[in-house]
């Protein structure tokens, strides 16, 4: 860095003096490590490659920013996902070139469906060969611009640091999401200013934040005069951070609430407003109550079909208010009475000031009836362990604080279902892209973000193949995550819809003759390996496992093959007409 600039001057003089500093001259790559340090990154998931060798140069000697070494690009922008799902802020990610930044495509998919904030470098080729078909050459801006929120080829390295500080800005603020950063090598070599730029305005992105009096107004009477209310609370409202609002609300107006999948954790389950998950594998009383609602209020929810069913059956006895910052998801999928575009956080306490608590007795008295009369149903078994059990166990053994991340299937349907979700961003998973090998690599990128907090992967024997490898990076690491496969030896999800839909013809879901011993692999890579196949081990094994701090454990637990994951919403059926059970 450029010392600050002075002139000789007589002694009697040199108090009057205000040095200027000279904007630093670096090239691209330590101009880039340097903003990233400015803007507070403190975690970086990446792998290098001949293109982006400039920064893993200028990386170096840096110190305040920790490099995670991960063994696949698309392990790493999952990593980065979990990453930022736990701990609100941007997850970063850096590759190279070509097939680097191709890997990273179902991973930023994944961060796109979500809304979840994330930062993606990419390595270029020098401008003088992008479209030569150069070596490790890939149009990734071409590639990725359907999942991104927004993406920069830098051109020109005068305004590397503005597209950097753009990016982040465009990433976290209004609806969050994906932005990807393309650097040409050359861009890398060239020497600039670094000005450390603070304050960015794009006059073209102004986020609505504020909702509209009028319409805010309307929500309260709307609100204050039902007989059946009913609040929706979407992803939107942990990423908006409002759990807080949200409880105040409900409590004070004692209206229930129903949670998305991705919703999870913002409201608390343990609170007697909470009729838990809707959606096809949501509790009867939540999909009952959307049902039957009068007035429903949608929090940062996007009505999409997995919550929905057949959209004619959707709700509908309901007047409809959504709250978004998005406008785009307003009346996309259903109809709405009163849209009201801003920030959740804002707009929640604006019209819990303008509503009169309703009276709804009788619509309590009909949701407890539900509950008493539909729970949900762990099945008993001294000889095999049922997967319901087992995510019982694990919130027991966590005492319900854990970070729980899962990947896709019966595993994830069945966590969602079994574990107490008492505090925000303590659920993480895939809901929209609903990608099989996201759990394991994203909760590393919990495991790093929150040190402090158990994290807890919760995956399927064939989703945790997919991205396994990532063990090496969690024994390098010394990361004490719990890993626990719910091991059914087949694609869980997929056979239950061949039981249910196609006869039982089990057509390439079934594991068993494939399937590695886990302990074994486990321990291959330097973790710890515990397995078992009873109820009684299944307590031993999560007793030892939860004592081990040092490194990652996974635990092989050997469940029920043939257990189906209910209740269920067939596809094409309304929610209330959700199968409970086998027969």
């Amino acid at each position: 860095m450029a010392q600050a600039k002075t002139q000789s001057l007589d002694s009697a003089e040199t108090d009057k003096v205000q040095t200027t500093p000279e904007p630093a001259v670096l090239n691209g790559a330590e101009l880039l490590i340097r903003t990233l340090e400015d803007i507070d990154v403190d975690t970086i998931f990446g792998y290098p490659g001949g293109a982006v060798l400039p920064i893993y140069d200028a990386l170096f000697d840096v110190h305040d920013i920790n490099h995670v070494l991960i063994r696949h690009e698309q392990a790493g922008t999952h990593a980065a996902d979990g990453y930022a799902r736990a701990t609100g802020k941007p997850g970063v990610v850096l590759v190279t070139s070509g097939p680097g930044g191709t890997n990273t495509v179902t991973g930023i998919a994944t961060a796109a469906m979500d809304s979840i904030p994330m930062v993606v470098f990419t390595g270029q080729v020098p401008t003088d060969l992008i479209g030569n078909d150069a070596f490790q050459e890939a149009d990734i801006v071409g590639i990725t611009r359907p999942i991104t929120k927004h993406n920069y080829l830098v051109k020109d390295v005068n305004n590397l640091e503005q597209v950097i500080r753009e990016a982040f800005h465009v990433a976290t603020s209004g609806r969050p999401g994906p932005v990807l950063v393309d650097l040409p090598k050359d861009m890398l070599n060239t020497e600039c200013h670094y000005s450390g730029l603070k304050k960015i305005s794009i006059p073209s992105y102004k986020p609505t934040k504020e909702g509209h009096s009028t319409q805010i107004a309307k929500a309260a009477k709307l609100l204050s005069e039902a007989e059946k209310p009913l609040i929706y609370a979407g992803g939107g409202a942990v990423l908006g951070e409002a759990w807080e609002e949200l409880t105040a609300m409900a409590e004070r107006l004692n209206i229930p609430v129903t949670t998305t999948l991705m919703g999870l954790g913002g409201f608390p389950e343990s609170k007697p407003q909470s009729v838990g998950m809707l959606g096809m594998h949501g509790t009867y009383y939540a999909n009952m109550a959307m049902t039957e609602c009068d007035v429903l209020l949608a929090v940062g929810a996007r009505f999409d079909d997995r919550v929905t069913g057949r959209l004619d059956g959707f709700s509908p006895h309901s007047k409809k208010i959504h709250i978004d910052i998005d406008p785009s998801n307003i009346g996309k999928n259903v109809p709405v009475d009163i849209p009201i575009v801003g920030d959740v956080k804002k707009v929640l306490p604006a019209i819990d000031q303008q509503t009169t608590k309703p009276e709804i007795d009788d619509w309590w008295d009909t949701i407890h009836k539900w509950k008493r009369e539909h729970p949900l149903k762990v099945p008993e078994s001294e000889d095999t362990i049922k997967p319901q059990l087992m995510i019982e166990k694990i919130s027991e053994y966590t005492n319900g604080e854990a970070i729980v991340v899962t990947d896709v299937g019966q595993h994830q349907m069945w966590a969602a279902q079994h574990y107490t979700y008492n505090y925000p961003r303590s659920f993480l998973s895939s809901g929209g892209l609903g990608t099989m090998g996201y759990g394991f690599p994203a909760a590393l990128g919990a495991a790093f973000g929150c040190p402090d907090r158990p994290v807890v992967c919760i995956t399927g024997d064939g989703g945790f193949q997919m991205t396994v490898y990532e063990l090496a990076t969690a024994v390098e690491y010394e990361v004490p995550l719990k890993i626990a496969i719910m091991n059914n030896q087949c694609l869980g999800m997929v056979r239950q819809w061949q039981e249910l839909f196609f006869d039982k013809r089990y057509s390439h879901s079934i594991l068993k003759k494939g399937n590695p011993d886990f302990v074994k692999l486990a321990e291959s890579y330097g973790a710890v390996g515990l397995r078992a196949t009873n109820p009684k081990e299944m307590d031993e094994v999560l007793e030892q496992a939860m004592n081990i701090n040092d490194r990652p454990v996974v635990m092989d637990f050997q469940v029920e093959e043939h257990e189906n994951c209910y209740p269920m919403v067939p596809a094409g059926a309304a929610l209330n007409e959700m199968v409970e059970g086998d027969e």
